[in-house]
């Protein structure tokens, strides 16, 4: 189908408009991450160029974390063009009215959001991941990892000079069931193995219940033994949180291994669903700032909007931080509190479109 005139003029404006503001807050990432890597490098023999690059890594991720506010912002300074060179009336007079101008915007808002999702957050999320991996190489993490597999979780702990192969096939709240722990010293000789059907690792003294240890081809029972280590639960739980350095694929992997291992899926999908609401997320964001704009295009400066458009990107975050949390602590079901601020933002613009053709 052909695009009408009118429409190829307002969506390359509008275009314009987003490419715009998206450099000039990917400026912004760029300048401010390079501060933070510039610190977290200072005590490292590396290249001039290393904090520019460590920022680029990590800077689509970011940009696609604040893509909805990005629009919004991009919507306002489109309306403002359009006020500024009283084309507003000129479509008006043409026949044109405001709602086929903000569906045009909300369709075009819509499509480019299912395009972030298949290409731009993969590519970001990999970048993310190459970011990660390079920061980690200059912190003292590589003695202690931990990752989750079809067969349970794996702890590579080194404490006293002392090497543990820590292994669990499941997590339950803080507790560790079925474990296996082999230690070794540093130059890889097997001193012994500790074997329990429960460990508790509130803290990072760890306490075994009824371990079996086994030293020398010698099998003994306790009742209980504390063991030092590096982990408690809550680095545990750290250790799997940075979910934007995961493809789609790589999330509904994790998800998988999460669940044979009885650890909780609840962050997984609370992110999934985030990544799945952006379309919806852009279109409503491009409604809401549509919206303003015509109901105040005569009657409130150009200042004004922009400030009343950042105050409603701040409150829209903080209204989907505290519904994530509810999410995450149970209090409201996990894909409530993903789309239940967009449902409310949904309403107040059916709300808002009301006589939206007569302003």
């Amino acid at each position: 189908m052909i695009i009408n005139t009118y429409k190829k003029y307002i969506l390359s404006l509008f275009s314009k408009s987003l490419v715009e503001v998206t450099l000039v807050f990917f400026s912004l990432i760029l300048i401010i991450n390079l501060f933070e890597e510039i610190n977290f490098l200072k005590n490292e023999s590396v290249a001039g160029y290393y904090p520019v690059f460590l920022s680029l890594l990590n800077a689509p991720s970011v940009i696609f974390d604040i893509m909805p506010f990005i629009f919004l912002i991009s919507t306002l300074f489109f309306f403002i063009k359009l006020i500024e060179k009283n084309e507003l009336s000129i479509f008006k007079y043409n026949g044109i009215t405001n709602n086929q101008i903000l569906s045009t915007l909300v369709i075009f808002s819509f499509t480019i959001g299912i395009l972030l999702i298949v290409a731009f957050y993969t590519f970001s999320a990999k970048l993310k991941n190459q970011y990660l991996l390079i920061k980690n190489g200059f912190t003292s993490d590589d003695k202690y990892l931990a990752v989750i597999t079809e067969n349970g979780l794996w702890i590579r702990d080194e404490v006293d000079n002392t090497i543990n192969i820590i292994n669990a096939d499941k997590i339950k709240k803080n507790l560790l069931i079925n474990v296996s722990i082999v230690q070794f010293d540093k130059n890889f000789n097997l001193l012994k193995v500790i074997q329990s059907e429960e460990i508790n690792i509130n803290s990072k003294n760890w306490i075994i219940s009824k371990p079996f240890i086994t030293k020398k081809n010698i099998t003994n029972e306790s009742s209980m033994i504390t063991f030092k280590s590096n982990f408690d639960i809550e680095k545990v739980n750290n250790l799997f949180s940075n979910l934007s350095s995961m493809s789609l694929m790589e999330l509904n992997k994790l998800k998988k291994d999460y669940l044979a291992l009885g650890y909780s899926t609840v962050d997984v999908e609370v992110y999934e669903n985030k990544i799945y609401s952006v379309p919806i997320y852009l279109a409503i964001m491009t409604l809401v700032s549509g919206i303003i704009m015509f109901n105040s295009k005569y009657r409130k400066s150009k200042t004004f909007n922009i400030i009343l458009g950042i105050s409603l990107s701040v409150v829209m975050y903080y209204i989907n931080y505290f519904s994530g949390i509810l999410g995450e602590n149970g209090r409201v079901p996990i894909i409530l509190s993903v789309w239940l601020p967009l449902i409310i933002l949904t309403i107040i613009c059916l709300i808002g479109l009301v006589r939206l053709n007569e302003k």
